[in-house]
């Protein structure tokens, strides 16, 4: 049993069977085949279920998917814990973003840099979408990490690069602890419940939910709000309101049942995160251990 085995055998249960799970991996499907016979007379057991249309796991190969999928990610993070280490990994980056994709997603990668490598000096700072990108293409920051900017703040940064990094969406959410908040409305009800309202961090967004709920004769009068996802969070928890918040940042509530998520029947907003910089830069190397990190949190590699 080898690592390659492993993540060929997680593919496939991912991807729900053997030809999906080789485009995938570019591999053709008689050697994703092959591995996968070899894992199973390597443990003397079926992880697989044969001659279902899609491909299931057997309760072997459910508890070897689930060990498999800590061993990659350990041995990914190894990998990237290492890198954090070269020698060309150095100097100062500095990294602007939004409070809200500050706080979850870029504070977990700078504590790998830290942790590793003493010779990286990190900054981190937080604005409107605009400003982040004003400030990078005035070289006042390295890197900017933002809702894609063409749908969001109107237009992205002149003569620099954009590397995307994961998908979002907003999600409306309500504390769990009160019953008076349905499971799934249509946009029409929005103004049925005490509205908190994120600040002006994602524009794009606000755009499009004004427009829809104008389009349905709603108006709101918010109770509560800020551009802190943090104060936001407390409110909604604390059952005084809901709202929309960035799907990444309150994840972790949804999954404690601290908050839950209300569908809406009629309306989503997806969004694409991109890492914006500048290839040009004396620092690339660091960037792009950067990136990966980045990437690797949201699950990308």
């Amino acid at each position: 049993m080898n690592l390659q085995q492993l993540h060929t055998f997680c593919a496939v249960i991912k991807e729900g069977s053997m030809t999906s799970a080789a485009q995938k991996l570019f591999l053709t499907q008689p050697a994703v085949s092959q591995q996968i016979r070899q894992l199973e007379e390597d443990l003397g057991v079926n992880l697989l279920v044969r001659g279902s249309r899609r491909t299931k796991a057997t309760p072997q190969g459910t508890l070897l998917y689930d060990y498999a999928s800590r061993i990659i990610q350990l041995a990914k993070q190894a990998e990237l814990a290492i890198q954090s280490m070269g020698e060309e990994v150095a100097g100062t980056l500095r990294v602007g973003t939004l409070n809200s994709i500050g706080l979850h997603m870029v504070s977990p990668v700078f504590s790998i840099f830290l942790k590793n490598n003493d010779t990286v000096s990190l900054s981190l700072s937080y604005g409107q979408g605009s400003d982040m990108l004003r400030a990078l293409e005035q070289e006042e920051i390295d890197v900017a990490i933002l809702p894609d900017a063409e749908n969001e703040f109107g237009g992205a940064p002149l003569n620099k690069d954009g590397e995307f990094i994961g998908r979002d969406e907003m999600w409306l959410v309500a504390s769990s602890k009160s019953l008076d908040y349905p499971g799934r409305i249509a946009i029409k009800d929005f103004a049925s419940r005490p509205v908190v309202q994120l600040g002006k961090e994602f524009p794009g967004f606000s755009h499009t939910l004004e427009k829809e709920l104008k389009r349905h004769n709603v108006s709101i009068r918010p109770v509560f709000e800020s551009s802190n996802v943090g104060s936001l969070k407390r409110i909604i928890e604390a059952g005084l309101g809901w709202g929309f918040l960035p799907a990444h940042s309150i994840k972790k509530q949804v999954q404690t049942n601290r908050m839950k998520r209300v569908l809406i029947e009629d309306f989503s907003y997806p969004m694409n995160l991109v890492c914006y910089f500048s290839k040009t830069q004396r620092n690339m190397k660091t960037v792009e251990v950067f990136l990966n990190i980045l990437k690797q949190q949201n699950g990308l590699d």
